[in-house]
């Protein structure tokens, strides 16, 4: 590999699901993001610390992409914020209402672009739990894919060195570059902000953002916003029309704690609740 090495980290602004109300989803089934509180998506955060360490290492270059309206800029400038070189913000109304299939479409799209020799997602966003976008880019993309990373122990001579976490112990695999990793929340968190970092780019903006709130421009970092005539590709692929999911059916579940009851340590004691649990057929 010549020249400096370029990664690319996917990221998602989700909405906070501890703060769930009963005016969370729309009546077509997505998601009201309006109505949430909007934060980043904690494993993606985890993959971000991971392209940091690489570059701390190796002097790579590590630049954000992120999918959503024009408030998922915030993203970028976390990142900025907290090591990253750049970042892209991929927004078109023509994405709205993406399921993974459509959104892993638009992000590869908007990758060819960018040609990183890796590129880093967390395992799985809050808000869908289906850990399925970053292996559909890495498909889409024809790209080798490393997943449930827990470290990148090594990036050299066009290869990189990776710790898994499994459900039954750990492996460590070697993959030739270019590659797609998806990080899980048991590697390291994302370091906190720099200073340096926050006084260099606490101004940065997309261009929208710029002509709507007008604002000193010298010396700052204007976000790029690529929608579909920077991308490309087959309209018919993206946002609703791209999206074979559909949500039939949404239910509001409210768990509400029960009574609860206090026992002794006393042989009668848990003999009898294990009685109870047995004629409940809570427990076989």
């Amino acid at each position: 590999m010549s020249g400096k090495m370029k990664i690319v980290v996917l990221a998602k602004q989700v909405p906070d699901t501890r703060n769930v109300g009963k005016d969370a989803m729309k009546e077509d089934g997505t998601v009201n993001r309006s109505a949430l509180p909007a934060i980043f998506n904690p494993e993606d955060m985890n993959a971000l610390e991971q392209a940091l360490r690489i570059k701390d290492r190796t002097g790579a270059e590590v630049l954000l992409l992120t999918m959503g309206p024009s408030r998922a800029a915030d993203i970028v400038r976390e990142g900025l914020f907290r090591g990253a070189d750049g970042g892209v913000l991929l927004t078109d109304r023509k994405f709205a209402g993406a399921d993974t299939l459509a959104t892993s479409y638009a992000l590869s799209q908007a990758i060819r672009k960018m040609a990183p020799d890796m590129i880093i997602a967390g395992r799985q966003a809050i808000d869908g739990d289906t850990a399925q976008v970053g292996p559909q880019v890495a498909e889409k993309l024809g790209m080798p894919q490393i997943t449930y990373a827990e470290d990148i122990l090594q990036v050299e001579n066009g290869r990189v060195k990776v710790r898994r976490r499994l459900e039954r112990g750990v492996e460590t695999v070697v993959c030739p570059l270019p590659v797609l990793v998806t990080v899980t929340s048991s590697a390291p968190a994302c370091r906190p902000r720099h200073a340096k970092q926050l006084m260099k780019y606490k101004r940065a903006a997309t261009a929208s953002e710029l002509q709507e709130a007008p604002r000193p421009s010298d010396g700052c970092y204007v976000i790029p916003e690529w929608g579909y005539d920077q991308i490309g590709g087959d309209e018919k692929s993206y946002g609703m029309s791209g999206s074979p999911t559909k949500v039939k059916k949404i239910e509001n579940i409210i768990l509400s704690a029960k009574e609860s009851r206090r026992l002794t340590s006393s042989d009668a004691d848990i003999d009898s609740l294990v009685k109870e649990l047995i004629s409940s057929h809570t427990i076989g």
